[in-house]
C-alpha cells in the first residue's frame, strides 16, 4: 500500500515538472541533461512497476533518492554555457519531496531522516548561488523548510503504518503462539484421559475380574476381558485424536459393538438397530465403541441375574445414540468413589472428550440405563434423555 501510493505521489509531482524539465532543458548540457533526465523519470517509472507486481520496491525506490541527489548536487556542471537564467527554480525542486518520501520506503528510519535534511539542504545550497537563480536566503530557506516540512509529513506517516504493522505481525504471531500452545495442552488432556481409559480397561480391570475369578463364567469373562484390552492397546496405537477428518459410518460401528457382545458371558438383547447411512468420526467411533463396551462389562460384572438390551440409533447426516441398559440390582452413581475409573474415565470422559455424552440413569434396585449420545446433546434432549432413563428404570 505504501509503495503503491508513493508511486502515484511521484507520478503526480512528476507530471507538474514536466514542462519545466522541457524548459530548462535549452540551457543545459545534453550530456548531463539527457541521462539525468531519463534516469531520474525513468526511476519513477520502475517504482511504479514495481509497486504493482511487488518486486523490487526497495531498490528501485532507493535509485530514485541515489539519482536525485547526484542530479542535485552536479546541477552546476550540467549548465551550458550561458549559465541557467530563469526566475523559476530548478527542475530538480519539483521532485525533492518524491526522493524523501522513495528514502522512507527504501531505507531504515534513521537513514530516511537523514536523506529528510540532506536533500532539501543540498538544493537550498544551490538555490542560493547563480546556478540555481541566485535566490535569495530568505527564499532559499523557504523552499528547504517546505521540503522538509512536507517531506517529514510523508516519512511520519509511512513510520506510523509501519509500526502499526508491525504491532499487528507481532500480535498476531503472539495468538498463533498461544493457540498452538493450547492445542498442545488439549492433545496432552485428550492423550491423558485415553491413557487413563486404556489403564482401566486393559490392566484394572482386567486384573480385578482375575482375582475375583472363582466359577468358570467369572474366569471366561476375565479371558475374554484380556483378549478385549490387548484389542484396545493395538487400536489404541494406530488411532490418534488428529484423525476427526476420517468418518466411519455408523453402520460398522454398530458391527463392531454385535460383535463385541458375542465374547461376553452375559447375553445382550439388540432391540433395535437403525444405523441408516449417518456418520461419525473415527475419534467419536473409537470412544464411543469402547465406552459401550465398557458399559457392557460392568453390567456383566455387577448386574446379577437380569435382563440386559441395547440399540444403537444413527440419524443423519453426523449423530448416533447408543443406549445399554439392565434390569439389575442398580446403583447410587452420587455415592460412586472418585479414585474408580471404570464410569468416570473409561466411558464419562472417554466420550466427552470426544465431544459426545453420557447419561447414567440407575438406583439401587431398579437397574442401569447408560445413554451415549453424539454429538453432545442441548437441553431439550437432555431433558428428553432424563426422560427415557426413567422409562428405562422401570424396566
Amino acid at each position: 500500500m505504501l509503495s503503491r501510493a508513493t508511486a502515484v505521489f511521484a507520478l503526480v509531482f512528476g507530471a507538474q515538472s514536466v514542462i519545466v524539465v522541457i524548459d530548462q532543458s535549452s540551457r543545459m548540457n545534453p550530456g548531463w541533461w539527457v541521462p539525468v533526465v531519463s534516469g531520474m523519470f525513468g526511476a519513477m517509472i520502475a517504482a511504479v512497476v514495481a509497486s504493482i507486481v511487488k518486486r523490487g520496491v526497495r531498490i528501485v525506490n532507493g535509485v530514485v533518492v541515489v539519482v536525485w541527489l547526484v542530479a542535485m548536487s552536479t546541477w552546476p556542471l550540467g549548465l551550458g554555457p550561458d549559465g541557467f537564467g530563469f526566475d523559476t527554480r530548478p527542475w530538480p525542486w519539483f521532485v525533492c519531496t518524491v526522493a524523501t518520501s522513495a528514502a522512507a520506503l527504501a531505507w531504515p528510519l534513521w537513514a530516511a531522516g537523514t536523506t529528510l535534511a540532506v536533500a532539501p539542504l543540498a538544493y537550498g545550497i544551490v538555490r542560493a548561488t547563480p546556478a540555481g537563480g541566485s535566490a535569495s536566503l530568505d527564499l532559499a530557506a523557504y523552499d528547504v523548510l517546505y521540503a522538509v516540512l512536507l517531506g517529514g509529513a510523508v516519512l511520519v506517516i509511512i513510520t506510523m503504518l509501519r509500526q502499526a504493522a508491525a504491532a499487528v505481525d507481532s500480535a498476531q504471531t503472539m495468538a498463533l503462539e498461544r493457540y498452538a500452545h493450547a492445542v498442545q495442552q488439549h492433545a496432552t488432556e485428550v492423550e491423558r484421559v485415553q491413557v487413563d481409559a486404556i489403564v482401566h480397561d486393559s490392566v484394572l480391570t482386567t486384573l480385578f475380574s482375575a482375582a475375583r475369578a472363582r466359577t468358570p463364567e467369572a474366569m471366561a469373562l476375565a479371558a475374554t476381558m484380556a483378549q478385549n484390552a490387548m484389542g484396545f492397546l493395538r487400536e489404541a496405537s494406530v488411532v490418534s485424536p488428529d484423525d476427526d477428518g476420517l468418518l466411519m459410518r455408523v453402520e460398522e460401528l454398530a458391527a463392531r459393538i454385535r460383535a463385541a457382545t458375542v465374547s461376553l458371558p452375559a447375553h445382550f438383547e439388540c432391540r433395535s438397530d437403525h444405523s441408516g447411512d449417518a456418520e461419525v468420526t473415527a475419534h467419536a467411533a473409537e470412544a464411543i465403541y469402547s465406552a459401550t463396551v465398557q458399559a457392557m462389562v460392568n453390567s456383566a460384572q455387577h448386574a446379577g441375574e437380569a435382563q440386559r438390551w441395547f440399540e444403537i440409533v444413527g440419524v443423519e447426516p453426523r449423530r448416533v445414540v447408543v443406549t445399554i441398559g439392565d434390569t439389575g440390582v442398580g446403583f447410587d452413581i452420587n455415592r460412586v468413589p472418585p479414585d474408580r475409573l471404570g464410569v468416570r474415565i473409561s466411558i464419562l470422559e472417554r466420550v466427552a472428550k470426544a465431544g459426545g455424552q453420557v447419561h447414567v440413569a440407575s438406583a439401587p434396585g431398579s437397574g442401569t440405563v447408560v445413554t451415549i449420545r453424539w454429538p453432545a446433546a442441548d437441553v431439550a434432549d437432555v431433558l428428553e434423555l432424563d426422560a427415557a432413563g426413567d422409562a428405562g428404570r422401570t424396566l
